[in-house]
């Protein structure tokens, strides 16, 4: 007989003593045992794919996005990269870099070739904030604040610097330029975008600081002196950037410079070899000068360009070609940046 879910095992006496019960207690089964609930890890973040890019000539790669910054080393033409991010206005890429302190260096945007635009996280301090300023063409490094001093260096366009003091009229402002002396340096304020110029020391030119504040009359004019394009020392038989476009690699690129005349550097030579039947080109131009800009087969012109118009140009494949850029001045100073964009039409 079962009681209560128990089992009960009863024993009945032969004799006529009273009925006498021996119960034996059987416990109810264990239940089952629960899944402990515990706390599950936090989801990994996945980090960031890289991307690849292919440098489409030698190209430094530096310690920050400037070319005031340190080079830490060298990667040459055709060579696969991973790009790991960007800075703020896309001009710089950053990459793995085994070689380098952190593993990590920068190299500039328009001299690696992608499939697409890279979808990679935005490195360092937006130029908008803080003591900063954004080069507007490329400019001379000075030792001290003017134009008399010796020239340490330049930066193009687009680069960002920090700032750290300007001279009494806020002409001048000091850069952080680790080439120059103490790591310093001086640029022109009328030729850049500056950001905080309020809250810098005033710098004398021994270095010391002798006191803060705005000048009460900043004489910055609506355009700004033109100064002579850096000497590069470039030529026909050696230009100043080589490419070689193929259907597997570079397929296109662009290169910005600047020229000038009477002084300065008058002339630029920009050398590829084409994989298909014609090339695309387009030369944006800024500035007061005059442009010669010729496109040369074995020093034999083919093709002639205008600022701002696309020219279409019948090539050889494998066959060497020069864009001679050349400034021609007629009254006083003329100065011209540029930006050459070149793609690959057609197989």
């Amino acid at each position: 007989m079962i009681i209560n879910s128990c089992a009960t095992t009863t024993s009945q006496a032969t004799t006529t003593s009273p009925t006498a019960l021996t119960l034996t207690e059987t416990p109810f089964p264990a239940p089952p045992l629960q899944p402990t609930r515990s706390s599950l890890p936090p989801p990994i973040t996945p980090a960031v794919a890289p991307v690849e890019g292919i440098t489409s000539t030698q190209v430094n790669v530096r310690a920050e996005p400037s070319t005031a910054s340190d080079v830490l080393g060298i990667i040459l033409p055709n060579t696969r990269v991973e790009i790991i991010g960007t800075d703020p206005d896309g001009s710089w890429w950053q990459i793995f870099y085994p070689q380098g302190t952190q593993e990590k260096g920068w190299v500039t945007a328009q001299y690696v070739t992608t499939t697409g635009t890279p979808h990679v996280p935005v490195i360092g301090a937006n130029p908008n904030n803080g003591n900063v300023a954004v080069i507007q063409q490329q400019l001379n490094v000075r030792s001290g604040p003017g134009a008399d001093f010796n020239s340490l260096g330049t930066l193009n366009p687009q680069d960002v610097v920090s700032l750290i003091g300007k001279d009494a009229n806020g002409v001048w402002l000091q850069i952080d330029f680790p080439s120059g002396p103490d790591g310093k340096g001086w640029i022109n304020a009328a030729f850049v975008q500056a950001q905080g110029v309020e809250n810098l020391h005033i710098v004398a030119e021994s270095g010391a600081v002798v006191g803060t504040g705005t000048p009460t009359e900043v004489p910055f004019t609506p355009t700004p002196t033109m100064v002579p394009a850096p000497i590069d020392n470039d030529s026909a038989q050696s230009p100043a950037i080589s490419i070689s476009l193929s259907s597997t690699g570079t397929q296109s690129f662009q290169y910005s410079s600047d020229v000038s005349s009477p002084e300065g550097d008058n002339e630029d030579w920009i050398q590829f070899t084409p994989f298909t039947r014609m090339i695309q080109l387009l030369l944006d131009c800024a500035g007061n000068g005059t442009l010669t800009i010729e496109v040369l087969e074995k020093n034999n012109v083919v093709q002639n360009l205008t600022c701002g118009e696309k020219a279409f140009v019948n090539t050889r494949p494998g066959n060497q070609y020069i864009v001679h850029i050349k400034s021609n001045s007629t009254n006083g100073l003329q100065y011209t940046s540029y930006t050459l964009w070149m793609d690959s039409i057609g197989n």
